[in-house]
């Protein structure tokens, strides 16, 4: 009894920077990250023996080691680093070095990389899963293009203060706006009538991150049967015309507009879409937030861009120079920035197409995700290839739709909770 006593203090007291709460719920160390693998010694000892692995073998040691890659962190113990976020970060530099090496090289490298990147995003979702590649590759891209404006073009004397000036403040207003928008697009809570119970956790659920150690975490838990109970329940309750807006997931009726996203599996006003390179909803909070992080990156990128041409390849105009451009394939480091200006113009190629359906849909007071549903049943005027779709719902003409865009959301409202308030 003594000793459980002691084992529970422990427990209590509170992390330091390398210790952790594993899945099983014992604290750990960092340093341990390799000591006591069960599942790894299983799994090398039949492979050397010849015997054939168990059933989920390689998905235990997967999840033995996303619990134990952890780095120190200043308060709440270990923080969990997500795999997904690491090979934008080692195979990026070493692809763009590739690249700088021939031009040939270049032209398959920078035509692989985009069709590498979809592929994954069809992967993903497909399984409807959570990723943070996307948005590791947006982050680590755009410092990593900074980085190589800072010691590679600078120091060639062409660019000036002023333009460089411009250029980080190009890079910290995104950065700004990226931090703005990643803020809760306005979720819809369950109501309190369909919330069972309230549970006290004095240590974290072992399948989620802690933050705080031996502090009580009160949650509220809503009842989630069967998605066909929950659906019969629900039009029980309500007559024909609002059971269409009812979510059997987070048993809630959602007001117009709203919508369940099915990768963060929470409902959130006026939902747009998903957006992977946010790792988060674009809704009603944080649409506008959104469309100036693409007009900033995009204005940044530009810039950059034209001053990258400019210093690598000065005696050519800045359309001729992307095609054609003599001798910088002579020094690598000229090579390398020439690789990542074709590398940022087909990254701003995509963003810009995005930006341009975005501000297509705003005029029209039309969401990504009502124009891919009124395509789908044939219910919207669809112009240019599906790139205008008006749905004639929603619509107050050009002036009513970006007014009303630009004033939604505002005004007092009651505190949300927190994204970590749901279980």
């Amino acid at each position: 009894m003594k000793k459980r006593a002691n084992k529970a203090l422990e427990q209590d007291e509170p992390l330091c920077c390398c210790e952790y709460v594993d899945r099983q719920g014992e604290r750990s160390h960092v340093a341990a990250c390799c000591c006591d693998c069960e599942d790894l010694d299983d799994a090398c000892d039949r492979w050397l023996k010849k015997e054939p692995q168990k059933a989920n073998s390689l998905s235990h040691l997967v999840t033995v080691m996303t619990d134990r890659l952890r780095v120190p962190w200043f308060w709440g113990g270990a923080r969990r680093v997500d795999l997904s976020v690491l090979p934008p970060l080692l195979l990026l530099p070493v692809l763009l070095h590739v690249a700088a090496l021939h031009f040939l090289l270049g032209i398959v490298v920078l035509t692989a990389l985009p069709v590498l990147v979809l592929w994954y995003y069809y992967v993903t979702h497909r399984k409807k899963g959570r990723t943070l590649f996307f948005l590791s590759l947006s982050l680590f891209s755009l410092g990593y293009m900074y980085y190589l404006f800072l010691t590679e073009i600078f120091p060639r004397g062409g660019v000036g203060l002023t333009q460089l000036g411009t250029v980080t403040l190009g890079v910290a207003l995104t950065l700004a706006a990226l931090v703005h928008t990643k803020r809760e697009p306005r979720y819809i809570w369950p109501h309190p009538a369909y919330v069972h119970s309230t549970v006290t956790y004095h240590s974290p659920p072992p399948d989620r991150d802690p933050g705080h150690n031996g502090v009580g975490q009160e949650v509220m838990l809503a009842n989630r049967g069967s998605g066909s109970e929950q659906q019969g329940q629900g039009v029980e309750q309500m007559d024909s015309g609002q059971s269409r807006n009812w979510c059997s997931v987070c048993r809630v009726l959602r007001p117009p507009r709203a919508g369940h996203c099915r990768i963060c599996d929470i409902c959130v006003l006026r939902l747009d879409h998903h957006c992977v390179w946010i790792n988060s909803c674009v809704g009603q909070s944080n649409h506008r937030s959104f469309l100036l992080t693409l007009l900033l990156f995009l204005l940044t990128s530009l810039y950059g861009i034209s001053l990258v041409l400019r210093s690598v390849c000065p005696q050519q105009n800045l359309v001729t120079a992307l095609v054609y451009c003599p001798g910088v394939y002579n020094q690598h480091s000229s090579a390398l920035c020439f690789t990542c200006a074709w590398y940022s113009c087909i990254v701003t190629s995509g963003l810009l197409h995005l930006l341009v359906l975005q501000l297509i849909n705003v005029s029209y007071n039309v969401t990504e995700r009502e124009a891919r549903t009124a395509l789908r049943d044939k219910t919207a005027h669809s112009l240019y290839w599906g790139l205008v779709v008006d749905t004639g719902v929603y619509s107050h003409g050009f002036r009513g739709n970006w007014a009303e865009f630009l004033t939604m959301g505002e005004g007092p409202d009651a505190p949300w909770p927190s994204l970590t308030d749901l279980v």
